[in-house]
């Protein structure tokens, strides 16, 4: 009994391991997923977003995009990248979620809120290129401090890029980003992040003075 009891243990523990690990690079090593961040007026507190992910897992039929604390989200779209067709989206809050039978990684509060986009089930070898956009309302992370724009957000995917609301120019980056212009004139950041966790970033921008005439 004792030896069965055991082996059973380290079977779990096995698993449990191979579970993880499975995780682990599904998350980083080979993931292709990439955001970028429009910036409204920060007087909005406001910013569009689009993110691209290809999904491969056999028998998935749904991307979960779980609501930070202190968002809002408005306006969630998706598509098919490969073919241009729109998918069918919903937003759950709170009792809802649980109604629906859907695991967010997290406990479930009244608060919770997460956005679900639904898709055919992966068949084997099958993949699929997905783009999300939303815009979001956060006055915790994204606002105005006197005359300085402050847009203060954790980025846990490789790529990510934030364009700056027209007008304004870059003052201020807490982790190194490559600069660039858009063809309409913003200033765009983009960062690579190789590590297994977040990285913190927090940007400062101010407005640019119109120019007087001479």
């Amino acid at each position: 009994m004792r030896a069965a009891l055991g082996a059973a243990v380290l079977l779990a523990a096995s698993v449990g391991l191979a579970q993880d690990r499975a995780a682990r690079l599904g998350e980083r090593a080979r993931q292709d997923r990439e955001i970028v961040y429009f910036l409204q007026p920060p007087e909005t507190h406001a910013f569009d977003l689009y993110h691209d992910l290809t999904e491969s897992r056999e028998g998935v039929d749904k991307y979960l995009n779980v609501v930070r604390a202190g968002s809002t989200v408005a306006n969630p779209k998706a598509v098919v990248l490969d073919t241009g067709e729109a998918l069918p989206v919903e937003t759950l809050k709170g009792e809802a979620i649980r109604a629906a039978g859907i695991d967010i990684g997290e406990p479930v509060r009244p608060e919770s809120e997460v956005v679900v986009i639904r898709f055919p089930r992966i068949a084997a070898g099958q993949t699929l290129r997905l783009r999300i956009s939303e815009t979001y309302t956060d006055p915790g992370r994204y606002r105005l401090e006197g005359d300085e724009l402050v847009f203060d957000r954790s980025f846990g995917r490789p790529r990510n890029a934030v364009v700056l609301p027209s007008g304004y120019y870059l003052t201020n980056s807490s982790i190194p980003a490559t600069l660039s212009e858009t063809d309409d004139g913003r200033i765009r950041l983009d960062f690579v992040n190789p590590r297994p966790d977040e990285i913190a970033v927090l940007i400062t921008a101010r407005k640019r003075r119109a120019r007087t005439a001479p």
